[in-house]
């Protein structure tokens, strides 16, 4: 009998199921245990392969998305790259406004992967005209047959985590998490995850990574928009000048901040512990745990789970370049990093 060759139709089939990790290393004077939830092994490098495919397949099955039609988002890059992805398999065009804080890297992907980019000042109030999300919906307005996938206030955001990483979390544990710890951006990833983890047991710990200059974690404490909590700061993918619907700040037990340089270095910190090459948000997500240990949030019994959303490469010209973290501020005398590179001539 013939043997079939055995391959994947096409690379969307290998969306999700991504791997738990042992965190040892890094983690070597801390209490609990410690893991890691790697989307980097997603095809597109980052967890939003996961609600681009979701979303889009939902638009398609209520008869929203149509052959020929235009997709439009609002990104920082992952979900830009993880929808130009989606639409060159099911034939769509793709535009995507990116915000201006993006890495090069990234923004050098989506024009690979085909889209149409507009680059968009981030420093700007998020109903500023120039705003990324004020560019796309305009962009949308005008394009007849288009549609606005609008991750930031899109119930399916947090749906499709709802049924993938919640689930895949849960019985990669054996039920047996007793923490959760995720960067908060859209919210989509926490929310859902956390929602799923919840009903399976609600004494789970969730716990959002909050940035300074971001206004979620004191909108957690209060349900006021404070704007005076808003001023600019690097990390991507991280907090928000906006409250986005799809967070449910019910299900999240509190809020850790971090700062841009500390995070900045956990994240080169886990590349060269745990040979992790991660993005900046889980070098945020890492410190974030750090800082949770030592005001003795865990214990000897705690198994946490940290969701590592993309890849190290989407941040070549940021973190890992030597040069754009002397221009930050972010060398001193104590986190001196940077290696001198000989050329035998």
């Amino acid at each position: 009998m013939k043997e079939e060759i055995k391959a994947h139709n096409n690379v969307l089939e290998l969306i999700g199921n991504t791997p738990l990790i042992k965190l040892s290393k890094i983690t070597q004077k801390m209490k609990g245990n410690y893991f890691a939830k790697v989307e980097a092994f997603n095809p597109g490098h980052s967890t939003k392969d996961r609600i681009a495919l979701y979303i889009i397949e939902e638009a398609e099955r209520k008869g929203i998305l149509k052959p020929g039609d235009t997709i439009i988002e609002t990104t920082s890059g992952n979900t830009g790259f993880s929808i130009a992805m989606v639409s060159i398999i099911k034939g769509y065009e793709c535009i995507l406004a990116v915000s201006s804080k993006s890495s090069a890297d990234k923004i050098d992907m989506l024009k690979t992967m085909g889209a149409k980019v507009y680059v968009c000042p981030a420093h700007v109030s998020a109903d500023d005209p120039r705003s990324y999300y004020e560019v796309a919906k305009k962009i949308h307005s005008e394009i007849k047959g288009s549609v606005y996938i609008n991750q930031y206030f899109n119930e399916l955001n947090i749906d499709a985590h709802y049924q993938s990483t919640g689930p895949e979390i849960w019985e990669q544990t054996s039920g047996k998490i007793t923490h959760l710890v995720a960067c908060s951006g859209t919210g989509g990833t926490i929310s859902g995850t956390a929602r799923f983890l919840k009903e399976q047991n609600p004494t789970i710990k969730v716990i959002g990574i909050d940035a300074y200059g971001s206004v979620l974690q004191k909108y957690h404490q209060t349900k006021e928009f404070d704007a005076n909590e808003i001023y600019p700061y690097r990390i991507e993918g991280l907090g928000k000048n906006l409250i986005p619907t799809a967070t449910d700040f019910n299900i999240i037990d509190k809020f850790e901040k971090v700062t841009d340089e500390s995070s900045a270095h956990t994240a080169r910190e886990l590349a060269k512990t745990e040979g992790l090459f991660v993005g900046y948000t889980s070098g945020a997500a890492m410190q974030g745990i750090k800082q949770l240990e030592e005001e003795g949030e865990f214990d000897e019994n705690s198994n946490i789970v940290v969701i590592f959303p993309d890849h190290g490469s989407r941040y070549m010209s940021k973190i890992y370049n030597d040069e754009w973290m002397s221009q930050q501020g972010f060398f001193d005398s104590e986190t001196a990093e940077i290696q001198k590179i000989e050329y035998i001539k």
